[in-house]
C-alpha cells in the first residue's frame, strides 16, 4: 500500500479500463494541512504540523513533506518536533475545516445523491445510476477531481473499483493527488500481491497476528486453511477477512448518516484551578458520555470539549479518532489531551465533553482487532450493574466522592445537551 507520507504512490494512465466498476471512494489529501495553506500560501511546500503549540498537544494532521520525517497523526507535538525541527505548526481551526468540507460534499452530491461520508475529508460514491448523465465511473473520478481543485482549492485522490473495500484501498496507494481505477475483472488480480496490512480494518494488531501463520499477502489470506485464520483472529473476523480477499464485499453505499451529538457539560459552584480536579471531571463526563452512546448503538468519530472560564469566555477544542468508538475513558483520555493543550490556566467555571460525528456502531467498517476490547468489556459490566442497582451505587473508584453523573457536592447543573 501507499505510506502515509507519498511514497509508494500508484496512479492509472488517462483512459484506463473502469468496466465493473461503479464504487468511488473520494479522500482528501491531508485535509487540515490542505485548508491552511489554502488560506496561507506562505506555507504551501512546507512541513506543517497541525495542533497547538503546547509540547503536550497532540498533532491533528501533517504535511505530506512533515509526513517524510515520520510526523503522524495523534503522535505529541513534542515528538513530532523532534523528527522535524523545521516544521511549522499551525492552530487547527475545525470550524472552517468544517466549512471546506461542506464545500466538497457538495461537489460530491451534485453528481450523485448516493455519498456515504466516512469522515470530514472522505466519502464514498455510488455513481452506477448517474452514467448516462455524466459518463463512466473514471470520467467521473476525473471531474470531482477537476472540481474539487478548481472550485475548492485542494487536492484530492480517488480509488474506482466495483466494491467499497476495493476502493478505499485504491485511493489509498494513489495518495497524494492521483486516481487508481481497479477494474472489476482485475479485482483479484490486483488485491493477491498487496500486504494483508493493507486491507480495510486490518490494524497492526491484525496484520502482526497473520504475519506470525506466515500469512504475508492477500493472497496468503485467500488461501490460508479456515481454521488459521480463525485461530488468529477469532471466527467473525476470520470469516469476514476471507472474504474481503477474494474481492467479496456486499457492502452499498449509505447514505443516511446520523447527524447528532452526545455531550454532558457542568458548571461548577465555585471556580476550579486544579488540573488534577478538572481532568477528573472530564473523565467522569467522559464516562457518561460513552454510557449514552453504548446505550444507543452510536460510536463517535470525534471527541469535542468545552471550556468556560471565569472571565465567561468560552473556548470548544475537537479531535478526530483513528477509530470511531463509544469507550469512556478512550473519550476520556482524548478530551483530556485536549485539555492540556489548551493554553490559558485561568480558573474555569465550566467543562463539557460531547461525542460527535455519530454512526451506528459497526458502520464504518470492521476492524479485526479492537485495542479497546478490555475497556469495553469493563465498561459493559459497569453498563449492566447500573441498570441492576442505579447509577448512584456503581462508579469508577476515581470518581467515589465526586457524585455519580447526577448529584455531587460541587457542580450546579449536570447534563446539559
Amino acid at each position: 500500500m501507499g505510506r502515509g507520507d507519498g511514497s509508494g504512490r500508484i496512479v492509472s494512465p488517462a483512459g484506463a479500463d473502469d468496466s465493473g466498476t461503479g464504487i468511488l471512494h473520494v479522500d482528501m489529501d491531508a485535509f487540515y494541512a490542505s485548508v491552511a495553506t489554502l488560506d496561507d500560501p506562505s506555507l504551501r511546500g512546507l512541513p506543517l504540523i497541525i495542533g497547538a503549540p503546547d509540547g503536550r498537544s497532540v498533532v491533528s494532521s501533517a504535511s505530506y513533506e512533515a509526513r517524510r520525517f515520520g510526523v503522524r497523526s495523534a503522535m505529541p507535538v513534542s515528538q513530532a518536533l523532534r523528527l522535524c525541527p523545521s516544521a511549522r505548526i499551525v492552530a487547527p481551526d475545525f470550524a472552517r475545516y468544517q466549512a471546506v468540507s461542506g464545500q466538497v460534499m457538495s461537489i460530491f452530491e451534485s453528481f450523485t445523491p448516493l455519498v456515504e461520508p466516512l469522515s470530514i475529508d472522505e466519502a464514498f460514491l455510488d455513481v452506477r445510476g448517474v452514467r448516462r448523465l455524466w459518463g463512466t465511473p473514471g470520467e467521473i473520478a476525473v471531474l470531482i477531481r477537476r472540481r474539487v481543485a478548481e472550485e475548492v482549492g485542494i487536492n484530492c485522490s480517488v480509488g474506482v473499483a466495483a466494491t467499497k473495500h476495493v476502493a478505499k484501498m485504491a485511493s489509498t496507494l494513489s495518495k497524494p493527488d492521483g486516481l487508481l481505477i481497479v477494474p472489476g475483472a482485475r479485482t483479484q488480480e490486483f488485491l493477491d500481491p498487496r500486504p494483508a496490512g493493507a486491507m480495510w480494518g486490518v490494524g497492526p494488531k491484525a496484520a502482526a497476528a497473520l504475519q506470525r501463520r506466515g500469512i504475508h499477502t492477500i493472497r496468503d489470506v485467500r488461501e490460508a486453511a479456515q481454521g488459521m485464520l480463525e485461530r488468529a483472529l477469532g471466527p467473525a473476523a476470520g470469516s469476514r477477512l476471507r472474504q474481503l480477499a477474494r474481492g467479496e464485499d456486499a457492502r452499498e453505499v449509505e447514505t443516511e448518516r446520523v447527524e447528532k451529538s452526545i455531550g454532558h457539560e457542568e458548571t461548577f459552584d465555585v471556580d476550579i484551578v486544579d488540573a488534577d480536579v478538572l481532568r477528573a471531571e472530564l473523565l467522569r463526563l467522559a464516562d457518561r458520555v460513552g454510557a449514552r452512546l453504548r446505550a444507543a448503538s452510536w460510536e463517535a468519530r470525534t471527541v469535542a470539549i468545552k471550556v468556560r472560564f471565569s472571565d465567561f469566555s468560552t473556548i470548544t477544542r475537537a479531535q478526530s479518532l483513528p477509530e470511531p468508538t463509544d469507550v469512556g475513558q478512550r473519550i476520556g483520555e482524548t478530551a483530556a489531551a485536549l485539555f492540556d493543550a489548551v493554553e490559558r490556566r485561568d480558573p474555569i467555571r465550566l467543562l463539557g465533553v460531547r461525542a460527535e460525528k455519530l454512526q451506528g456502531r459497526g458502520s464504518a467498517g470492521f476492524a479485526l482487532w479492537d485495542d479497546d476490547a478490555d475497556r469495553r468489556r469493563l465498561e459493559g459490566a459497569l453498563d449492566d450493574a447500573r441498570a441492576r442497582f442505579g447509577s448512584s451505587m456503581i462508579t469508577r473508584a476515581r470518581h467515589v466522592g465526586r457524585g455519580d453523573g447526577r448529584d455531587g457536592p460541587h457542580p450546579r447543573s449536570f447534563g446539559r445537551e
